[in-house]
């Protein structure tokens, strides 16, 4: 029987999620670059903020939980100033986070169309909490 083996990137991919579920980031996708030849990374993670604050909001709860996980600071975070694009680079995962009229514009889920692309489900019960407020 085949043992499952969790790597370095299964962590650092759940803790940039939960950061940007912390923030209530929109749309979470992973698209999975492994198979594509010569890609920059394993994965792309992509989300979507209504405003500037939050865009910021989303990279910045990335950067502090994937600290707080695994003790792992960004190589690269660009695009904050502006709010419309920022990237948070760990190398071999680079987490997307757009405002969302920026997102539908750059298409990046269009562009890595050959990848894996998984869309991430918030918990059932974080759904019903969220409905009751």
């Amino acid at each position: 029987m085949k043992k499952s083996t969790v790597t370095d990137s299964d962590i650092l991919l759940d803790a940039v999620v939960k950061g940007l579920e912390d923030v209530k980031g929109h749309e979470i996708s992973i698209i999975d670059l492994r198979e594509i030849h010569n890609s920059i990374a394993s994965y792309f993670i992509v989300s979507h903020g209504n405003s500037h604050t939050q865009v910021e909001a989303l990279a910045a709860s990335v950067e502090k939980v994937v600290f707080e996980a695994i003790g792992e600071k960004p190589v690269s975070v660009q695009g904050l100033r502006t709010g419309v694009w920022a990237i948070v680079d760990y190398f071999d995962i680079v987490v997307h986070v757009f405002h969302k009229d920026a997102r539908s514009r750059f298409a990046l889920e269009e562009l890595w169309g050959d990848a894996a692309i998984t869309k991430h489900e918030y918990a059932a019960e974080e759904l019903i909490n969220n409905a009751e407020v």
